[in-house]
């Protein structure tokens, strides 16, 4: 491990966002990160006064780096709007592979867990939240200019409506160990956004 603060810092976050993201915030303490890290308690504390701003801290770093992949995947590549779009939503479906949908995401596997428990870290999430709102709102004002989308509603409305009922099939993805939910996400997606089947499948040729 290097030596160098940020390095270790940087070390410190993604570690225990890996442990985390497998056993929830609560369950995973202090030691147990510090452990598998390989760094004494007085380094974590020189970077973080408290395991609540390491949560905040932790969310924040998750945050940039999903929003950083996002923004690569929507990105205008010469290919219709609508296509990225589904490229996006077609990654939470291969997610659900192992029965785990979501478990990668720390959106849908600490939300509950941490909006009643740390005001920061519950902001944290909804900044996030709110950030990838907007972009799917953008390639989806793009979908309607280029003709691939055929969705009336304002594009905010649409982008919000659709990520709240992704949101809620992951869960119950988790819930049931099956993907039907995703599944059912993805044919109401294709209705709100105007796709036909064809569509749909052209989106998930293009991601191979």
């Amino acid at each position: 491990m290097s030596t160098d603060p940020s390095s270790v810092r940087q070390h410190i976050l993604d570690t225990g966002k890996a442990i985390i993201t497998g056993k929830g915030y609560s369950a995973v303490g202090l030691n147990e990160i510090l452990s598998a890290a390989g760094v004494p308690k007085g380094s974590f504390y020189h970077y973080f006064k408290s395991k609540e701003l390491f949560g905040e801290a932790m969310l924040h770093d998750y945050v940039n780096a999903y929003l950083a992949d996002l923004d690569t995947m929507l990105a205008a590549n010469g290919t219709p709007a609508a296509a990225r779009l589904m490229r996006y939503w077609a990654g939470w479906l291969a997610e659900s592979g192992d029965e785990c949908a979501g478990c990668k995401c720390l959106v849908v596997k600490l939300s509950g867990e941490v909006a009643d428990m740390s005001e920061a870290m519950r902001a944290a999430l909804l900044n996030g939240t709110n950030q990838i709102v907007q972009r799917l709102a953008a390639c989806i004002n793009e979908g309607q200019a280029d003709g691939s989308i055929g969705a009336a509603a304002p594009a905010q409305h649409t982008a919000l409506a659709l990520y709240e009922m992704w949101l809620g099939a992951a869960l119950l993805t988790k819930l049931r160990r099956e993907p039907s939910a995703l599944h059912g996400a993805t044919r109401t997606t294709r209705t709100l956004l105007g796709l036909a089947e064809g569509d749909l499948i052209r989106a998930g040729a293009s991601r191979q």
